[in-house]
C-alpha cells in the first residue's frame, strides 16, 4: 500500500493594501504623484519617497495612541499628504475614515462620534471646520493639519485638543515601523453613504475587499490603467475610495495627478496639458466645466484620451459634446459606496456607444434582476427589474449594525431599477425611491430624464414628484439649459410625446440657472423635492 503524497500548497500571501505602495516603490519608484495647490504651486514625489514618508507617519500615528482597528478621521482634498495618510494608516492596520468636507458640521460630528475618531487629519484650508468639529466631538484628541501646496495658514485654535503641523509630527514622532502582519479581512476603510436618499450609513472596507476591488478595476474593459498612463483623479478621495484610483494607480505604476480642491475648467485644462494626462475620472459636472472653459478661452487637451464618468447618469447630448470638444472617449460607469464602488463600466473601445449604458460588470461582480419582492426575473435580458449585486467588494453589513444588508442568498439590493440588453450592457433606468405614483400607477423619472437629457439644448435634467390632491403625485420637469441655448416648454414636452404614456407628461417645466448638486456631485433630488415638490 502506497502512502499518498502530500498535496502541494501556495504561499500565504495576505491581500493587504500596503502591497500596492510597496510594489510601486520597488518597480516604479520614480513615477510621480503630483499635487496641484493654490497660487499655481505644485508638489511632486516619487512612489519610493512617498512610501518612505508613509512609513514614518505610521510610527507617528502610533505615537498618538492609534492602534490596529482604530479609525483615523481624514477631512481632506486629494493630495500627496492625503495619500500618505492612507498608506501610513493601513500599513499598520489603522482604518481610514474619510469625511466629506462639503457636509455640515452637525452631519460630520455625528459620523465622527459614531466612528470614535481620536485623531483628525485635515487640509489646511479646512482648519476652521476642524476647529468647529473639535467643539462638537469630545472623542477628538489630536488634529493634524496636512502639508499641502499653497499659502501658509495659521493653526486652528482647538482648545484642549493638541494641534500638529504635519511636517512637525513626522519630524518629532515619525519612525519607520514594520508594515503588515495582520489578517487580510481586517478593516481598512470607512465611508458613509451620501445620504441623498436616506440617512447616511457607514460602509466598512476590508484589506481583502479593497485589494480585490483593485483587481476588478484594473481589468482591461474596466479602468485598465497601465504604467504608461498619467491619471487625473478628479473624484474626491473622501468619496468611496476615490473610486479606487489611489490603489489602482500605484498597483499599475501609473502617474497620479491630484488636483486638490481646484477643479475649475481653467485649472484642469492647465493641469492636464502640463502633466500629459491620458486618463481622467470624475463626475460629469467637472468635465462640463472644462468644456465650457475651452469653448470660452480656446485651447485643446491633446494628451487626454479617456474620461471615466460616474456618480449619475449622463445625458446623451452632454456625452456627445464632451467627446467632440475634448477629443476623448467617454467611459460611463455605475457604482455605489456599498460596492467599493465599481459595479459596471462601459467598454472604452465599444463601437456602439450610448450614454444610457453603464457597461458590464468586471469579473468578481455578479448582478441579478428581481421583482419588488426580491424574486429573480425568469428572463434576465431585455427586462426591467430591481438590481441586486454580490461579490467580494460588496457590503455585507453596515458599520455599527447587527443585521446583515443582504438576503439569504447574499444579494444586496441596490435600490436601483435596471435593464440588461442582449450584449450584457446594464442601463440604470431609475431609483425605486424616485418612482412617482400618480393615480395608482407608477411613473419612472429616469425614462423621462433620459429622453429630455438627449436634447442638445439641455445640460442637466431631473424629474421629481409634486403632491397632487387628485392624483396623489404628478411629475415636475426641472432643467438646466446649456450655455446660450433657448428651448421652449413645448419642445421639451414634445420630445416625450409618443415615447412615454401621455399621463407621464410633466405638469410643469422649471428652469434653474444651475442644477443643485449634493456633496458627492450628484443631482440633489432631496433639495429639488423641497423646492418644487
Amino acid at each position: 500500500m502506497t502512502t499518498p503524497l502530500p498535496a502541494g500548497a501556495m504561499q500565504p500571501y495576505a491581500l493587504t493594501l500596503d502591497r500596492f505602495i510597496d510594489h510601486a516603490a520597488k518597480w516604479h519608484g520614480a513615477t510621480e504623484v503630483v499635487t496641484a495647490g493654490g497660487g499655481g504651486i505644485t508638489t511632486r514625489i516619487g512612489y519610493a519617497a512617498l512610501r518612505d514618508r508613509a512609513r514614518l507617519l505610521s510610527g507617528a500615528l502610533q505615537s498618538l495612541g492609534l492602534r490596529a482597528g482604530d479609525n483615523l478621521g481624514l477631512l481632506a482634498w486629494n493630495s500627496q499628504a492625503h495619500m500618505e495618510c492612507w498608506y501610513g494608516a493601513v500599513g499598520v492596520g489603522i482604518v481610514c475614515h474619510t469625511l466629506n468636507p462639503r457636509l455640515s458640521p452637525a452631519h460630520l460630528a455625528a459620523m465622527i462620534a459614531q466612528a470614535g475618531n481620536r485623531v483628525l487629519a485635515v487640509s489646511p484650508d479646512l482648519a476652521e471646520l476642524a476647529q468647529a468639529l473639535t467643539g462638537l466631538c469630545p472623542s477628538v484628541e489630536h488634529v493634524v493639519v496636512l502639508a499641502e501646496p499653497g499659502p501658509a495658514t495659521p493653526l486652528p485654535d482647538c482648545g484642549a485638543v493638541r494641534v500638529w503641523r504635519y511636517e512637525d509630527l513626522l519630524a518629532m514622532r515619525g519612525s519607520r515601523v514594520t508594515w503588515g502582519g495582520f489578517d487580510e479581512n481586517a478593516p481598512a476603510g470607512l465611508c458613509f453613504t451620501s445620504g441623498t436618499t436616506g440617512a447616511p450609513k457607514g460602509v466598512t472596507y476590508t484589506h481583502r475587499s479593497n485589494y480585490l476591488h483593485t483587481v476588478h478595476q484594473l481589468q482591461a474593459d474596466a479602468c485598465g490603467l497601465t504604467a504608461r498612463d498619467s491619471v487625473l483623479v478628479a473624484v474626491p478621495m473622501f468619496h468611496a475610495n476615490g473610486w479606487g484610483f489611489p490603489f489602482s494607480g500605484p498597483a499599475a505604476g501609473a502617474k497620479l495627478v491630484l488636483p486638490g480642491r481646484h477643479q475649475d475648467g481653467a485649472s484642469l485644462a492647465h493641469l492636464i496639458n502640463r502633466e500629459g494626462v491620458t486618463v481622467a475620472a470624475g463626475v460629469a459636472t467637472v468635465w462640463l466645466g472644462l468644456a465650457d472653459h475651452l469653448d470660452r478661452m480656446g485651447g485643446e487637451t491633446p494628451s487626454l484620451q479617456r474620461v471615466m464618468i460616474g456618480g449619475a447618469s449622463v445625458p446623451q447630448a452632454l456625452m456627445d459634446r464632451l467627446e467632440r470638444r475634448l477629443g476623448v472617449v467617454i467611459q460611463t460607469s455605475w457604482g455605489m459606496t456599498e460596492l467599493s464602488p465599481l459595479g459596471t463600466a462601459a467598454t472604452p473601445t465599444a463601437l456602439s456607444r450610448k450614454a444610457s449604458h453603464s457597461g458590464r460588470p468586471p469579473l468578481g461582480v455578479d448582478l441579478l434582476l428581481t421583482d419588488a419582492d426580491g424574486v429573480p426575473l425568469p428572463e434576465q435580458r431585455d427586462r426591467e427589474g430591481r438590481l441586486r449585486v454580490r461579490g467580494a467588494a460588496v457590503v455585507q453589513r453596515y458599520f455599527g449594525q447587527d443585521e446583515v444588508a443582504v438576503d439569504a442568498d447574499g444579494w444586496f439590493d441596490t435600490g436601483d431599477l435596471a435593464s440588461i440588453d442582449a450584449q450584457g450592457n446594464v442601463t440604470i433606468t431609475g431609483r425605486a425611491k424616485d418612482l412617482i405614483k400618480s393615480g395608482g400607477e407608477w411613473i419612472n423619472p429616469g425614462e423621462i430624464e433620459a429622453i429630455v437629457g438627449a436634447l442638445p439644448e439641455v445640460a442637466q435634467v431631473a424629474v421629481v414628484g409634486r403632491a397632487d390632491p387628485k392624483w396623489g403625485e404628478r411629475p415636475v420637469l426641472v432643467i438646466e439649459a446649456c450655455q446660450g441655448a433657448d428651448i421652449a416648454d413645448e419642445a421639451l414636452l414634445g420630445a416625450l410625446k409618443n415615447r412615454v404614456p401621455s399621463w407621464w407628461l410633466p405638469d410643469e417645466v422649471v428652469r434653474v440657472p444651475a442644477m443643485p448638486l449634493a456633496a458627492t456631485g450628484k443631482i440633489d433630488k432631496t433639495r429639488l423635492r423641497a423646492d418644487y415638490g
